[in-house]
Formats: C-alpha cells, sequence, structure tokens
C-alpha cells in the first residue's frame, strides 16, 4: 500500500512540475515577444503634443558617523511641447523645453540644481517627393529664468541670470530625416551668438565675451543631430547633439553641446528618469588653479516621479476654395 502512496505522490509531483515548467515557458514567450511601435499613417498637417516630468528625492540623517546633510530634499521637473507641420514636400519641426530643478539642504540651504529653457525651431523642403534629404533652415535659443550661484565652501558666487548668458544660432543647411526618430542637420553656413545682458557678468568678462562687452558672434560649421525613440519595452531615449567650429578663432577647438533623457515607465503616470548634459565651450574658462582653461562640464540627474504625456493633436487643413 505504501509502494502505491509513494508512486501516486511522485506522478502527483511530476504533473505539478510539468505544468507549472508549461506556465513558466508561455510567461518568457509573452515577456520576451517583440513589440512592435505603432506606426502613424493617419494624415494630417499639424500635430501636437508633449509631456511633463515632476520628480522628488529626499534624505535625512541622524547622528550619521560618516557626516553629511541633516536634511536634503530636491525637486526637478521637465516639460517639453512639440508643434510639427508637413505638406508633401514642406516639414516644420517646433520643440519647446523646459527644465527647473531646487534643492533644500542643512548645509547651504536652498538653490536651483537646474535651469534651461530651450527652444528649436527647423523649416525644411525636400529636394524631391520621395527623397530623405531637406532643404533646411534652424533657429535656436537657449538660456535660463532664475539667477544661478556656483559654490565655494560657503560663499555663493553669481554666475548666471535671464538672458545671461543667452545662446541664439540661426543657420542655413541639409537636413537627413531617414525615419521619423533621427534628424541628423549640416550647415557650413551658421551665426551663433552668446548673449550677456548682466552688467556684472560682462564687467568680468565671463562667458568667453570681452570684458564690458554684451554680445558675441560666430561665423562657422553646426552640425546637430536629434534622436527620439522607445528603445525598449516602457523605456523612451530622447537626446541631441550639436557641434559648433568657429571659421576664424581655433576651428580645429569644435564646441559641443549634448542632452540626455531616459525615460522608465513603471506604471501609468509614474516613471523613472535619468539625465545627463554634457557641454564643451573652448571659450568658457571655468577649471585650473585660476580658472584658465577650458573644460568638459557634466551635470547628471536621477529621479523618480509623475510623468503625464499631453494629448497627442492632429489637425488637417481644409484645401482653399
Amino acid at each position: 500500500m505504501q509502494k502505491w502512496l509513494v508512486i501516486l505522490l511522485f506522478c502527483f509531483v511530476c504533473n505539478r512540475s510539468f505544468a507549472q515548467d508549461l506556465v513558466v515557458a508561455k510567461l518568457r514567450t509573452e515577456t520576451s515577444r517583440n513589440i512592435k511601435k505603432e506606426v502613424d499613417t493617419t494624415h494630417w498637417n499639424w500635430k501636437t503634443g508633449g509631456l511633463y516630468n515632476f520628480n522628488l528625492s529626499q534624505s535625512s540623517l541622524s547622528n550619521w558617523a560618516a557626516g553629511g546633510d541633516n536634511f536634503n530634499m530636491a525637486l526637478t521637473s521637465y516639460f517639453n511641447y512639440f508643434a510639427y507641420y508637413q505638406k508633401p514636400r514642406h516639414n516644420w519641426d517646433n520643440n519647446f523645453d523646459v527644465n527647473l530643478g531646487y534643492i533644500q539642504s542643512t548645509s547651504l540651504g536652498g538653490r536651483k540644481n537646474d535651469d534651461r529653457v530651450d527652444i528649436l525651431s527647423k523649416y525644411g523642403y525636400k529636394f524631391d517627393s520621395v527623397g530623405q534629404l531637406y532643404l533646411s533652415g534652424l533657429f535656436n535659443f537657449r538660456s535660463q529664468i532664475f539667477d544661478g550661484y556656483s559654490f565655494s565652501g560657503n560663499t555663493a558666487n553669481f554666475t548666471s541670470s535671464f538672458l545671461s548668458p543667452a545662446y541664439i544660432i540661426l543657420s542655413a543647411g541639409v537636413d537627413y530625416k531617414p525615419n521619423s526618430e533621427l534628424s541628423i542637420f549640416f550647415s557650413p553656413l551658421t551665426s551663433r551668438s552668446t548673449i550677456l545682458l548682466n552688467n556684472k557678468l560682462s564687467a568680468q568678462g565671463k562667458y568667453g565675451l570681452d570684458t564690458g562687452s554684451h554680445i558675441f558672434r560666430e561665423t562657422g560649421l553646426f552640425v546637430t543631430i536629434n534622436y527620439n525613440s522607445t528603445i525598449a519595452p516602457n523605456v523612451t531615449y530622447k537626446t541631441r547633439a550639436d557641434f559648433f567650429s568657429n571659421y576664424y578663432q581655433k576651428p580645429e577647438n569644435v564646441n559641443f553641446y549634448m542632452t540626455n533623457l531616459f525615460l522608465f515607465k513603471i506604471h501609468k503616470n509614474f516613471s523613472a528618469s535619468y539625465s545627463l548634459d554634457l557641454i564643451y565651450d573652448d571659450r568658457i574658462r571655468i577649471f585650473g588653479p585660476n580658472k584658465t582653461a577650458p573644460g568638459l562640464q557634466l551635470k547628471s540627474m536621477i529621479g523618480i516621479g509623475y510623468v503625464k504625456q499631453l494629448q497627442v493633436k492632429k489637425i488637417v487643413e481644409k484645401p482653399k476654395l
């Protein structure tokens, strides 16, 4: 009798294990299945939308032997709005980006840790009806909203304010758009202006300007690469890289500006984000013992918070009678 009970128990366990293996195999198949990105085949002339992201982080210490701020809270936000226009041979892309961040700590008090306003507008006329090249013009404005400070110990040093600095790029060239995710714009004729309206910063000759000057203009070669894609299920990557070479002053020292944003969707309205900004400007001297050398500037931020996609609207223009 015991022998038969052992045999029945063995069969039952094997059956349960086999069924469990089938369930696990099915789950693996479902989770590893490729997710196809929905292709927008609808006809439209105007398309608008965007997103905003809000992150909050907080830390506190009590009797912590290694030291640190007793309290630290950071708020960061990102807002994007786009408006795209298209016709058979016309293409006009507009993007508006705002980054704002604030940090409160017991050692240095309240200060901003992120502040950027970026407007990019690019119009293109397709060379032929089926090609991927556009004869294009580009306008870009980049600045910040609030006063900025750098800290040496507990001393705050004033470094920036609205339109101090600000960067304006006017450019004409060729735009290569093989698909809706990638754009490579090349311009042999570009005007780049650095604006410094604040009198105090101007008197110090900040951001590569001559002492007392409020604007500096350059002419050179400009390349910008824009890429925006869902690179994995629930993972979105957006990047932009700008390269500028001044024809008349050290053209081999290429100025570089790059932004990277990863969004990891956790829930319908919650996500984790990671951003990395890189800047190299040969005229900005902020490194070395006497701050006389240029260098690569880095800014990275990690956060978990609320994300909301703005409703995408599509407008079809009525034909003129």
